[in-house]
């Protein structure tokens, strides 16, 4: 409960904010720093690159476990709402399957945990709702007879998957050759 008094009260809003904006730079600091290192990045690297003290990022985050389930939800809501807007082109879905491929790519390559720390996500959920707008795309393109009648949403999943863990483990960071790789997925799966 806070203090009644109203130089109390202004103290403790002041802390408050300070709390919130201590928070908001560990979680772009945490981005920042498993994008350019995965997850071997260190809470203190978190810690450094965000200007505070390892303590700082406990309070927010108490293990290095949910400072990468914090990373990896970030980067499934990104996901979610681009494959959203993918499938919601349905006037050309093959299009929008390659442009959406081609961004997920170019964050791949630039981002090493996008791939790394999908799989802490801690809200199974919003996965579900990806495939579902996943699988309405590859519907629509297969009903304008662009994509092989046999593809599905695990088949895509698989084949990125592939080339990103490839790529990844390579160190290969040019977005050309990840753009490259989605192109010879899409091809091997138009009709």
């Amino acid at each position: 409960m806070p203090p009644a008094h109203p130089h109390e009260q202004q103290d403790w809003s002041d802390r408050r904010a300070d709390a919130r904006r201590n928070h908001e730079q560990v979680t772009a600091a945490a981005l920042a720093v498993f994008a350019e290192r995965g997850l071997e990045a260190t809470v203190p690297e978190v810690a450094a690159r965000a200007g505070v003290g390892k303590a700082t990022v406990y309070r927010s985050y108490p293990t290095k476990t949910d400072l990468i389930a914090a990373v990896a939800n970030h980067h499934l809501t990104w996901m979610n709402e681009r494959i959203e807007r993918a499938a919601a082109t349905d006037d050309d879905a093959f299009t929008a399957l390659r442009d959406l491929l081609r961004d997920l790519s170019d964050k791949l390559a630039a981002d090493r945990s996008f791939a790394e720390t999908l799989p802490h996500t801690q809200r199974p959920s919003d996965r579900d709702q990806a495939s579902h707008h996943f699988a309405r795309m590859i519907a629509a393109a297969q009903r304008q007879g662009a994509l092989r009648p046999d593809v599905t949403v695990l088949d895509i999943h698989v084949l990125v998957g592939g080339y990103a863990r490839v790529l990844l483990d390579l160190d290969i960071r040019d977005p050309a050759q990840w753009r490259r790789y989605s192109e010879l997925v899409l091809d091997a799966l138009r009709a």
